[in-house]
């Protein structure tokens, strides 16, 4: 079977699935008044201060608000990377070399518009506001295939990150059902994203397999790994850290970001990106 066809079949059951398990997120969640202060809304252990020195020094209440501004800190950074994907969908969706997904890409576009909608609705209800996406600076390339291959990974590593919070979180009996439920339903799209998020790369870095200098490849694994960095560092965020009402956001952000402790969670949250984009000659499996 060639690798087109593979990828079809793939679409199609792709296709029926989210048919078949399409929902109206307008009646898909029961909407509580209010959200209890006491307890925690993102699971401990997702915490950006977990496992160092500093969640020791800080009080239950004080771990307690600490997590609801982090859950609406991820939450928020969700709400602006489907805005941008779904951008980038757009450019592509009915365009020559789509011809395969973009059946596909309705449904996709149709559940991340759900996504944006009920993630910050909660930011809206909950949290009173949706947090700022602090952009980064990343080296631009002039040529179009590596543009749209750059995107489409992208979003494959926004969707894997993103889902390992949402399979811890679903998981914990311990958070507000608002919560869990909110992290299970987005699992369950992103099961569905992430199967056609990786046959497009693939498919994408088959068509710039070869055609570029080693140069040019070397920049594209750099920007790879640049990105998978800013989006981690970007759950450290400093107006989360104001908002519960720690003392010098900046200075927390800047010790937790470089605290020896964190750097095994970071390990676990990268570990399927990492995996998938060595196994698929995206990355250098040395560096």
């Amino acid at each position: 079977m060639s690798e087109e066809q593979t990828l079809t079949d793939l679409l199609r059951r792709l296709c029926d699935l989210s048919v078949e398990h399409a929902y109206d997120p307008f009646r898909e969640f029961e909407w509580p008044d209010s959200l209890p202060d006491q307890g925690f809304w993102m699971s401990a252990e997702l915490l950006s201060c977990h496992g160092t020195r500093h969640m020791d020094a800080l009080t239950e209440q004080q771990l307690w608000k600490l997590s609801r501004c982090e859950l609406v800190n991820f939450f928020s950074f969700n709400v602006h990377g489907i805005r941008d994907l779904m951008l980038r969908v757009l450019s592509c969706i009915h365009n020559p070399g789509f011809e395969v997904p973009s059946e596909y890409f309705h449904h996709f576009l149709d559940e991340e518009n759900k996504h944006m909608w009920f993630f910050a609705e909660f930011c809206n209800r909950y949290g009173g506001k949706i947090y700022l996406n602090k952009s980064m600076q990343f080296d631009s390339f002039e040529q179009e295939d590596i543009q749209t291959f750059l995107a489409f990974a992208k979003i494959l590593i926004s969707e894997e990150i993103s889902d390992y919070y949402n399979v811890y979180m679903m998981q914990d009996s311990t958070l507000p059902p608002v919560v869990q439920k909110l992290n299970y339903v987005h699992h369950q799209d992103e099961k569905r994203h992430i199967a056609m998020g990786r046959r497009v790369v693939r498919m994408l870095h088959d068509d710039i397999v070869g055609k570029y200098p080693e140069e040019v490849n070397r920049r594209i694994d750099s920007y790879l790994r640049r990105y998978m960095d800013f989006f981690v560092q970007s759950l450290y965020n400093p107006s989360a850290y104001r908002d519960a009402g720690l003392p010098d956001p900046y200075e927390w952000r800047n010790n937790l970001i470089s605290d020896p402790a964190r750097e095994g969670f970071h390990g676990r949250v990268l570990r399927k990106p990492m995996r998938f984009f060595r196994s698929q000659d995206l990355l250098q499996s040395t560096a």
